[in-house]
């Protein structure tokens, strides 16, 4: 298995308990959000998977100065049209890292447009999925707060 099949694998797995854990959320909780200036739950969820287009313009060295998302004005109905919508987005993503060579991977300059913070491809690509990652253990503490019965990432 070389590198980028390593990390697809990884973000599968990260999205996989992604999935899980927004399913464990009832929908009249959506527009919940421990304090003002907090996302909702829907609004997190939205911005874990609207990610994957920018990401994916990012590691491809494309422009970010007139970013317009898919997802504007996109009301969110629910986790299923949601998941659904994201799909292809995801997929471009994925299939993206999957033509990254180990070399690509290991000597490609990212500057992130946000903060202008530079790194190696395959150190951006780690970093996306940690970004994910904390973002499920907010989701965690979001469901915990709610008191609603935490899936088990763990099986």
């Amino acid at each position: 298995m070389n590198q980028s099949e390593l990390i697809i694998l990884n973000f599968k797995e990260i999205r996989k308990r992604s999935i899980k854990l927004w399913n464990g959320l009832p929908e009249i909780y959506y527009n919940w959000k421990p304090d003002a200036k907090a996302m909702s739950a829907s609004e997190m969820i939205r911005h874990v998977l609207e990610a994957d287009y920018g990401w994916n313009i990012i590691i491809n060295q494309g422009d970010m100065t007139n970013y317009k998302t898919p997802w504007k004005n996109r009301p969110f109905t629910n986790l299923k049209e949601e998941l659904e919508f994201a799909k292809p987005f995801r997929e471009t993503f994925l299939e993206s890292i999957q033509q990254f060579s180990d070399n690509d991977l290991n000597q490609t300059e990212i500057v992130h447009p946000g903060n202008g913070s530079k790194k190696i491809l395959v150190n951006y690509l780690l970093r996306i999925g940690y970004h994910e990652s904390v973002h499920a253990g907010q989701f965690l503490s979001y469901l915990r707060a709610m008191n609603i019965d935490r899936p088990n990432l763990w099986d």
